[in-house]
C-alpha cells in the first residue's frame, strides 16, 4: 500500500490533474502528471480505474498491482509531482511486467517533460532508467 502522503485523494486534486495535467499515453492507460507548488511536496500517485475495465475483481487486482509499481516509481521520480494513472479496459489483460513497463515508460516521460529528471541511482527495481 501507498504510505499516505503518497496518495491523490481529494477529488479536486482528481479533476484539476485531469483536466490541466500533462497528458502521456502508452497501450491501455495514460499518466497524467501536474508539479506541485512546493517542490519539497512528497511525489503523490492516484488511479482512475472505471467499471469499463471489468468485474470488481479485475479492478481491484489492477490497482493493486498499481500501487506496487507506484512504490517502485517513488524511488525514481524526485518530490514534486503528481501523477494520475488512468486505466482502460485493454490493460486488464496484461500481466505484471507488462504493466509495469508501460507504467513506469509512461511516468519516467511524463516526468521528464514536467522538468522532474529521474534518479537513475536509487533505482533498486532492476532496469536501467532510460
Amino acid at each position: 500500500m501507498l504510505a499516505h502522503p503518497n496518495r491523490i485523494t481529494r477529488g479536486d486534486d482528481y479533476r484539476r490533474i485531469s483536466r490541466r495535467g500533462l497528458r502521456v499515453g502508452a497501450r491501455g492507460l495514460v499518466v497524467l502528471g501536474e508539479l506541485r507548488t512546493d517542490a519539497t511536496a512528497p511525489t503523490r500517485f492516484g488511479f482512475i480505474i472505471t467499471k469499463r475495465v471489468g468485474a470488481a475483481v479485475v479492478r481491484n487486482r489492477l490497482r493493486r498491482r498499481l500501487k506496487a509499481i507506484s512504490r517502485e516509481l517513488l524511488l525514481l521520480v524526485p518530490s514534486g509531482a503528481s501523477f494520475v494513472i488512468r486505466v482502460f479496459p485493454e490493460a486488464a489483460a496484461y500481466d505484471y511486467q507488462e504493466l509495469r513497463s508501460k507504467v513506469r515508460g509512461a511516468v519516467l516521460t511524463a516526468s521528464e517533460r514536467l522538468g522532474v529528471r529521474a534518479i537513475p541511482e536509487q533505482c533498486s527495481c532492476g532496469d536501467e532508467v532510460e
